[in-house]
């Protein structure tokens, strides 16, 4: 890493901005503050779109003031000045919907005198502040505010070029605005020795680009004089990031190539074969594809390191069972890590069964071809079983360990750990994958499996370690499902006909599900970590906050239903005791119980294959991937299924962008890209997985799929060249400092 950008802001921009820097931005040394990019720019003459301006966020926008009046508080001592602003748009849709006139917002200051005093009409000004709804208008409460009219930081300055001077809008907080941090940022570039910077990008690729120099795309991208500057500039950091990251990963990959295993290779006359021999039905061509890679990797002295993606149903777990026999033919064990104890439970059950009479307690290998004991071991056992599956383990008695993260903890060891699966990979972090595999005396073969389809680039940048397999075909026996959104705003008399429709089924000697976000009115909903959760803005109708759908709720509702008189109906939810979870299961599963109301518990796992309609009421409260999961649970015994997607929510809210994708494709590729895209992507690399702010910079993983994979290709050929990047030392100080220790762990996910 140079000196330079190492060096601590006080020592070029002084103690007191530089204690402000760090206590809002968390900013400590120059490089941190010189890679504060701006998010986008403003052209100085050109007012920003009221109607674009999102709510509950901190925006800056600029426009033009068109009244101003203060009148006196009545609950309290003070004065309110309303200053009403305008884009001179008109006309917009959201704003007009809002009740607020066309193209206007409403910006309120609480004893503002200085707001009173210059913000005059037809003044133009930057605003900066968190735009939130009140009684069914758009407004700005106490923002900041910058008048353009006289810029008192550009005097000298030729007037026409200074309104064509693009205005750098930085991510700000509620306490230090954007054109605060561009006042220090340009002390900073007065006072850097930015020619002095060296350059990570190697000279010929910059030359081939025709980048500019690091020295005046620092200066352009914070100080353009013309929108044509900072484009030119992002292109060039855009880049960097993107060749940094892939190298990373590239040099990650060579290292994991380098690591020694243990080959497992195929038995002639094992398990796998005798397990091949008597399956009931016949491999997809898929299956069988990725089971030969499975099985030439498994047999090589590197250790495989592949992410398998398949939809719900398309049969992973099967082409993973397969991959762990031959690993026990070989003399290994193998580990099934499950995110929860009752996915665990359930996959124990599935193989046994599937393994049939080659299921069986005996010694690893002992008894011939016939013979692989499953052993459980999660965190609530009785004693004595824990004890005995972690005996079974550690002598190597059991071939197939089937567990949650107990399986980490410090006194659980294995004879021969030979291969990892892990089931769901964004559950787990990678200190816990690196505890598993350091229970291995040489490094094991791992495998991910994930029923979220991941776009093609996500899978480049964040599991860019790992090769990637897809199983995209379904068994046979799977029907389509067709998906409509039921909106009760515009067609109340709606809400009485979904129940007429679920007593059709029901009549037809099918079944129902209906999944509520909440189980009872006092709790806040039942929302899986890492889903794109809606905003406060989102529960906010004209008249506030909407009761949302509960199990308890329905429940209750449903008995008095007249279309639903004699339905035997019964509730589920994660709050209820295990035992009577398990009978209302299985009350289902046997068709007595017909119409079951739930919360998202029956998301993963539940297979009943008489269930053909799925009501999912406030479906605006659920994301893409989680309302995708949910209707993946009807139309599975080869009879058509229906979603019927809910919701109270006005046509046109974003929030019903989510539902109009779902209804629109049961393709689950197509619809990760969707929700990237509403969930602006969030920390890919980091833990959390819903949007905000990203580790990324510049790159935006679905728009900039070109630079990704031009970069790729770079970061392949320099790391195969020169493995350590001995002769690329600013490219290796780069990684090292954009992967601090944290980011390096999440790039090793999976």
């Amino acid at each position: 890493m140079h000196a330079e950008l190492e060096l601590g802001l006080e020592r070029r921009i002084g103690k007191r901005s530089a204690a402000v820097i760090e206590k809002h931005l968390g900013i400590t040394t120059v490089g941190g503050l010189l890679n504060y990019f701006p998010r986008r720019y403003l052209s100085r003459g050109e007012l920003t779109p009221i109607s674009e301006v999102p709510l509950d966020e901190e925006v800056t926008l600029i426009a033009r003031v068109v009244s101003n009046s203060t009148r006196p508080m009545r609950a309290r001592r003070g004065s309110l000045t309303d200053v009403v602003i305008s884009d001179d748009a008109g006309g917009a849709a959201s704003t007009r919907a809002a009740g607020a006139l066309p193209g206007t917002l409403k910006v309120s200051f609480f004893n503002g005198f200085r707001a009173k005093a210059e913000l005059q009409p037809g003044r133009r000004a930057m605003f900066s502040g968190k735009v939130t709804r009140y009684a069914g208008s758009l407004g700005l409460t106490n923002p900041d505010f910058l008048l353009l009219d006289e810029d008192p930081e550009t005097p000298g300055i030729d007037p026409e070029k200074l309104a064509a001077m693009p205005i750098p809008v930085y991510p700000a907080t509620a306490k230090l605005t954007s054109w605060s941090i561009q006042k220090v940022i340009s002390t900073l570039l007065d006072t850097v020795e930015l020619e002095t910077l060296g350059d990570p990008l190697p000279a010929e690729i910059a030359a081939r680009e025709k980048f500019l120099p690091v020295a005046d795309a620092y200066r352009l991208i914070h100080a353009p004089q013309t929108p044509a500057d900072y484009q030119r500039a992002r292109d060039r950091f855009r880049y960097q990031e993107a060749l940094v990251l892939q190298s990373a990963l590239a040099r990650r990959r060579a290292q994991l190539a380098a690591e020694e295993a243990t080959a497992r290779r195929p038995a002639p006359d094992g398990l796998l074969p005798a397990f091949d021999r008597q399956l009931p039905f016949t491999l997809t061509a898929g299956q069988a594809a990725v089971g030969k890679t499975l099985s030439d990797e498994l047999a090589q002295d590197s250790p495989m390191n592949r992410l398998l993606q398949g939809e719900v149903g398309s049969g992973k777990t099967i082409v993973a069972l397969r991959a762990m026999l031959q690993v026990v033919d070989a003399g290994g064990q193998a580990a099934l890590l499950a995110p929860t104890e009752v996915l665990a439970a359930q996959h124990y059950e599935s193989i046994r069964r599937t393994l049939g009479p080659l299921s069986r307690d005996g010694m690893l290998g002992g008894f011939g071809p016939d013979a692989v004991q499953v052993t459980l071991l999660t965190g609530s056992m009785p004693t004595a079983a824990r004890k005995q599956a972690m005996l079974d383990a550690a002598a190597g008695t059991a071939g197939i360990v089937i567990g949650t993260h107990a399986l980490l903890s410090d006194n659980v060891s294995f004879y021969d750990l030979g291969l990892i699966v892990v089931d769901e990979q964004h559950r787990f972090g990678v200190e816990q994958r690196d505890a598993l595999r350091a229970k291995a005396s040489k490094p094991p073969h791992l495998l991910v499996m994930t029923a979220t389809p991941i776009p093609r680039t996500v899978a480049m940048t964040v599991f860019g370690d790992l090769e990637t397999s897809v199983l995209d075909e379904l068994p046979a026996g799977r029907a389509p499902i067709s998906t409509h959104v039921v909106g009760l705003a515009e067609h109340p008399g709606w809400a009485t006909r979904i129940w007429s429709r679920s007593r059709e089924e029901i009549d037809a000697g099918h079944q129902v599900y209906v999944v509520c976000p909440k189980i009872g009115t006092d709790d806040d909903g039942d929302f899986t970590p890492g889903e794109a959760e809606p905003s406060a803005a989102d529960l906010e109708g004209e008249n506030g906050s909407r009761e949302l759908a509960s199990v308890t709720g329905v429940v209750e509702h449903l008995q008095d239903e007249p279309a639903l008189a004699g339905v035997a109906v019964a509730p589920l939810h994660g709050r209820q005791d295990p035992v009577l979870k398990s009978e209302t299961m299985a009350s289902f599963t046997a068709n007595q119980t017909k119409l079951l109301v739930s919360t998202t518990v029956i998301e993963v796992g539940v297979d009943v294959h008489n269930a053909t309609l799925m009501v999912i009421l406030d479906a605006d409260r659920f994301g893409i991937s989680q309302l995708h999961q949910l209707r993946g649970r009807v139309g599975r015994g080869g009879l058509p299924g229906t979603c019927l997607l809910v919701t109270t929510l006005e046509p046109g809210h974003p929030s019903r962008r989510r539902l109009d994708a779902v209804a629109a494709t049961t393709d689950g590729f197509e619809l990760s890209q969707e929700d990237l895209k509403l969930r602006r992507e969030g920390d890919i690399l980091g833990a959390s997985q819903s949007g905000g702010r990203s580790t990324l910079k510049l790159l935006r993983v679905l728009e900039h799929e070109d630079v990704i994979a031009r970069a790729r290709q770079d970061a392949q050929r320099i790391v195969a060249a020169d493995p350590a990047l001995a002769g690329q030392p600013r490219l290796a100080a780069a990684i090292d400092e954009y992967l601090n220790p944290e980011k390096e762990a999440f790039l090793e996910r999976g």
